[in-house]
């Protein structure tokens, strides 16, 4: 009992000494010293004594002004925001400690009889650990975390941080951490961020990932913590590898009607002339459809051409297709990966109805001087990749070119040879990283199509765009882009065949946009993405001028148009439990017309033409003509059924303000784009999607049945005879009506294994009205009919069968249903003149579309220790001689009418391409 009471008057005593020491005042002064410094500073103006290790101080300068100030108050400030806690002891001695706290009374439950171990956190002797597989016993490295704060009872602790690439510097996405030992876990997400919660005291954390060197550590956490991960490239000789990023992508995330792929991924599918053409395969994908063999138009989930919004390095891509579509004007050998959207659009995109094709070109190695060649039987091809500033900055530049110009002037047939069919493009991305939290890119690319099918007329369209993006990374929650673009497309016809007839005909448009985007790491279950953009239009509608000194032909020049859209927009990517995540998200868009331009008014309930004019109004330069715009929302959810599992569903509107012209069923070069303006409204389109995506046989196979039904309005059709080029009054000639598209869409693919490849099927309607009070401006009665890129039955097979490492078959299956098609069904006399009766428009069809293509894919050996890795691709395309008619047209010959078809590839096509890489 006396022992008992001894202990306790000791302690008594210790803690009144402490409690006055801890109430002395001093007055101290410091500007811009660091932590040793001040200690020093307070040691030498005072009678405290300190003891602690100088590894635990940091060389940040502090600065601070007290007078007659408690010294707890000073130490308070002093080690805040670090890992020290303090200790003031008997006669005047400070102890510091790291992360962990000094208790001056006994804990709840001292002296029971049974007491709880608890291991001491503050031993600094390192953990040893055994691999219970090897039985060897390694050494690891401890890390402590935060530091204890008197009374703090927590029996976990959240630990978080991120995980980057030690050579690259890029985030590591889907890196797993583990608490050995216990049912703790936690995986990276794509920015490479991680967050779990683990009990407080002595861990044992790993880091692991394939393809990444794991790391152990003995963590010791004190309270909440930040941990971050340089981790490592890790290689292992093994007998075959294949590494599939983002397994569980088409099941874990929210957005609907989403497709990427990476351009490496298509290489060896048997394609027209031997090109590796990124968009002729997404037309192998379920919803994505071509407008045609030789078109340069796609239709995506029942929309027209014009309502999908392609982007190569965020900048407008208007034609991107070489001679009449039969190539992509995308070089496959820069581009990196592609998102296709076509269900649930990501706010920050606007300005079309259907999709978005959002191309990226890639970064060239920063390490090593690299590229990449093919030679086929049209074109060539070349990339290099060319280090600038070693491991920070680099530059890309790619180029491509036909010779197809030489090879029609050397054929015998005279009518070739005097024809003229060229191409080439060029793209160029530079890339540099300016330090942790800064990086810029800028890219440009041109090209330019030239072809001449008779004599006397040449055709040319080129595009041109630019991009500058420079990414900013505030902390480690908040970061941002601002992104600079400009497109421009143009075409022109040079016609010489009658000199009083020569001219020179040219068009011209150009959008310049600035896009502000942010995003914000609230935490694991919310992910914000908000900003603000601006486009503005100008339209050259058209100009045709005399092209030498006796032609007699007027000079015309359409009036500019312009126009300015803006946006601001809003999402979150919240994640409401493990099963269910929602995206939700606000684009409000405006657009404004504007001037200098004269609008005409016409009466209302009258056709709009020369007669039905009752005024015109002029507005000035830069005056607003007219404003469109409202609310665009775009929501998805996914829930996980079972863990391989999951159903998706999503709402999408959206406005488009710019309008295609064309009086052909299929894009040409040639076609002309129109700005929404007094007369003539924006499209508008809602989507609603729902779809069922599974996994099987340890993510090997991937399935997917996606159903979509799709409502727009303000459709831009055309009058039947209507001249849409050099037209100033485009809404004479033009009606505007309601669409509706429906289908539903399933996919089958197995990227692994010796057999590889997807089969997709979809049926899909996509009809329009053009119905009016005024029976000249109603077609085909004002009833839903058939629009002309309607192909209810769309099936594609793409497969690759790897006979050896260098040896491997690919064959590619298609087969779609006819386009629609307008038929003369009789003739009539009128005023004494025999006239064509035709059709309701689009009420047939021509035939059905069907092709099957060949390959055979050849890798060099596989030495590590040679200047070029080879690959050899010879294909034949539609091997079956498959006579697919293009399009059908009608001649009246001595009074009969009689039908044709014209093809672009009616007989097998074979192609030998060289591709080596550097």
């Amino acid at each position: 009992m006396r022992k008992a009471f001894f202990i306790s008057l000791l302690f008594a005593i210790q803690i009144s000494f402490s409690q006055t020491n801890k109430e002395a005042k001093i007055t101290l002064s410091f500007n811009q010293l660091t932590q040793k410094e001040v200690i020093n500073r307070i040691e030498k103006t005072t009678n405290f004594k300190f003891y602690f290790s100088e590894d635990w101080l940091d060389s940040r300068k502090l600065s601070g002004d007290y007078k007659n100030e408690l010294i707890s108050t000073v130490l308070d400030e002093l080690f805040d925001d670090s890992v020290l806690n303090y200790y003031i002891a008997t006669e005047n001695r400070i102890i510091l400690t790291a992360n962990s706290f000094i208790y001056d009374s006994l804990p709840k439950g001292f002296g029971q009889d049974k007491l709880d171990v608890i291991e001491d956190a503050t031993v600094s002797k390192p953990l040893i650990y055994t691999d219970k597989t090897s039985k060897i016993k390694t050494l690891l490295e401890t890390v402590r975390i935060g530091k204890a704060t008197k009374g703090s009872i927590n029996e976990f602790y959240t630990l978080s941080g991120k995980v980057k690439n030690q050579t690259t510097g890029e985030p590591i996405s889907n890196l797993t951490i583990v608490v050995l030992g216990k049912n703790y876990n936690a995986v990276t997400d794509d920015r490479g961020y991680y967050s779990l919660k683990i009990p407080q005291g002595v861990n044992i954390i790993e880091a692991r990932a394939l393809g990444i060197e794991s790391v152990k550590q003995k963590v010791i956490i004190y309270n909440n913590g930040n941990l971050d991960y340089n981790l490592k490239e890790d290689s292992e000789m093994l007998d075959e590898v294949i590494v599939r990023a983002n397994q569980k992508r088409n099941i874990k995330q929210a957005i609907t009607g989403i497709t990427k792929f990476q351009i490496e991924e298509i290489k060896s599918i048997p394609l027209v002339l031997g090109e590796r053409d990124i968009l002729k395969v997404a037309t192998t994908l379920p919803g994505i459809k071509s407008a045609g063999e030789g078109a340069s138009g796609y239709s995506v989930r029942g929309g027209k051409e014009d309502q999908n919004l392609m982007l190569l390095d965020n900048a407008v891509l208007y034609n991107p297709s070489h001679f009449f579509g039969i190539f992509s004007a995308l070089n496959p050998f820069t581009s990196g990966e592609v998102n296709i959207y076509k269900g649930n659009i990501p706010v920050e995109y606007g300005g079309r109805l259907s999709s978005v094709f959002e191309i990226n070109t890639k970064k060239g190695n920063t390490e090593k001087f690299a590229g990449e060649a093919a030679i086929g039987p049209v074109t060539s091809n070349l990339s290099l990749e060319i280090p600038v500033v070693k491991g920070k900055s680099s530059l890309i530049i790619g180029g491509r070119g036909t010779y197809s110009d030489w090879i029609l002037k050397s054929l015998d047939d005279k009518s070739l040879s005097n024809s003229q069919a060229s191409f080439f493009d060029v793209v160029a991305k530079y890339s540099h990283k300016l330090n942790d939290n800064n990086s810029i890119e800028t890219s440009g690319y041109y090209s330019k199509d030239s072809y001449s099918i008779t004599s006397d007329s040449l055709y040319s369209y080129s595009n041109k765009l630019m991009s500058l993006n420079w990414e900013h990374k505030f902390n480690e929650k908040n970061s941002g882009k601002i992104l600079v673009s400009n497109s421009e497309y143009k075409f022109n016809i040079n016609y010489e065949s009658d000199n009083v007839k020569n001219f020179q005909l040219g068009y011209k448009i150009s959008e310049t946009e600035l896009k502000l985007k942010m995003k914000y790491f609230y935490n694991l279950n919310h992910k914000f993405n908000y900003g603000i953009s601006s486009k503005l239009y100008v339209v050259n509608p058209g100009t045709i001028e005399p092209l030498g000194q006796n032609s007699i032909v007027q000079k015309q020049n359409i009036p500019e148009e312009k126009g300015l859209e803006s946006a601001f927009f809003i999402s979150d990517n919240y994640k409401v439990n493990k099963n269910l995540l929602i995206n939700f998200g606000v684009r409000y868009s405006i657009y404004s017309a504007i001037g200098k331009s004269d609008q005409r008014v016409y009466r209302k309930g009258f056709s709009k033409n020369e007669g039905s004019v009752i005024d015109t109004l002029s507005f000035g330069k830069n005056e607003t003509i007219k404003t469109y715009g409202g609310p665009e929302f775009r929501a998805s959810f996914r829930y996980f059924l079972t863990p391989s599992f999951s159903v998706k569903g999503g709402y999408n509107s959206s406005y488009q303000y710019i309008h295609s012209l064309s009086n052909n069923t299929t894009v040409s070069p040639t076609d002309t784009w129109k700005l929404s303006d007094y007369n003539i409204k924006p499209q508008q389109a809602t989507q609603y999607t729902l779809g069922f995506y599974k996994n099987l046989t340890d993510n090997m196979y991937e399935l997917s049945i996606e159903s979509y039904y799709k409502k727009s309005k303000e459709l831009l059709d055309y009058k039947v005879g209507a001249n849409l080029f050099l037209n100033e009054y485009i809404e004479t000639k033009v009606l505007q009506g309601d669409g509706k598209a429906y289908g539903v869409e399933f996919l089958i693919k197995k990227m692994e294994g010796r057999l590889n490849g997807w089969l997709g099927y979809s049926y899909s309607r996509s009809l329009i009205k053009l119905d009016s009070e005024l029976s000249e401006e109603k077609v085909n009665n004002g009833n839903y009919f058939a629009s002309n890129i309607d192909k209810p039955h769309d099936l594609s097979l793409v497969a690759n069968y790897k006979l050896t490492k260098r040896y491997s078959l690919s064959a590619n299956f298609t087969y779609q249903t006819g386009r629609p098609v307008t038929y003369p069904v009789g003739k009539y006399t009128y005023n004494g003149v025999e006239r064509v009766l035709y059709s309701d428009r689009n009420k047939f069809r021509i035939p059905d579309y069907y092709r099957f293509d060949i390959g055979v894919n050849i890798e060099g050996n596989h030495k590590i220790k040679k200047f070029a890795h080879s690959f050899w691709n010879i294909s034949v395309y539609n091997v079956l001689g498959r006579n697919n008619p293009y399009s059908v047209y009608f001649v009246t010959n001595k009074g009969k009418i009689k039908a044709y078809k014209s093809s672009i590839f009616s007989i097998p096509v074979p192609t030998i391409t060289y591709n080596f890489k550097f």
